[in-house]
């Protein structure tokens, strides 16, 4: 689990893909990765994200996880599937469970210190803060680090290029998610040249923090 921690770390960049057609993950991947990153999360949010996810994993240089996981099942089905890591929008304790159980890095979503509470309880270290802009942006992020000082942040929700800079500033945050540079009209069609530019783009920013 630190080994996928330590990589989206590294990057600092987590894409967030909605695929509607699991035919796009392979050049998908690909133009990802050209761009300079090497983690992708893949969303439960359509049928296509199982078959995705299975061939995403067969890219030697690019970590694939599963995204928007509600259930015990989809992890499962997920992890089946070659999904290294796990990613739910709010914090399920069975699914939490559920991934410990399978030894998969799990990142739940918090919006409040409750919820930060309730994932540090369950042995975590690293959390989502799922939507970032709408409940509060960077400055949020900086009010809930303050006192769990060894908490990681995974903001996701909101993010863009504009505001990218500000939420990696800040030292509690692993990585920013986002979905700018794969964006749902890009994918439609099939703009891998424009995926890679944008995506090469975030990790300068990144890498100029």
């Amino acid at each position: 689990m630190s080994e996928v921690v330590d990589a989206i770390g590294a990057a600092r960049l987590l894409p967030v893909v909605v695929l509607n057609d699991a035919a796009q993950a392979a050049p998908l991947g690909a133009a990802i990765v050209a761009g300079g990153l090497r983690s992708v999360e893949v969303t439960f949010r359509t049928d296509a994200a199982e078959a995705a996810i299975r061939t995403l994993a067969h890219e030697p240089d690019l970590m694939v996880g599963a995204g928007t996981v509600l259930t015990v099942d989809q992890v499962d089905r997920a992890v089946a599937a070659g999904a290294r890591f796990v990613v739910s929008p709010g914090f399920g304790p069975s699914v939490v469970r559920r991934c410990q159980e399978l030894g998969i890095a799990v990142f739940p979503g918090v919006a409040t210190s409750t919820e930060i509470q309730m994932a540090l309880d369950a042995g975590l270290d690293t959390v989502k803060f799922f939507p970032a802009e709408q409940l509060g942006g960077a400055r949020m992020v900086k009010a809930l680090a303050a006192p769990y000082r060894a908490l990681k942040f995974i903001p996701t929700g909101g993010v863009t290029s504009a505001n990218l800079r500000d939420y990696l500033a800040i030292d509690a945050v692993l990585a920013v998610g986002g979905t700018w540079m794969v964006a749902a009209d890009l994918l439609r069609a099939e703009r891998w040249s424009e995926v890679t530019r944008l995506t090469a783009e975030a990790v300068n920013v990144a890498g100029a923090r």
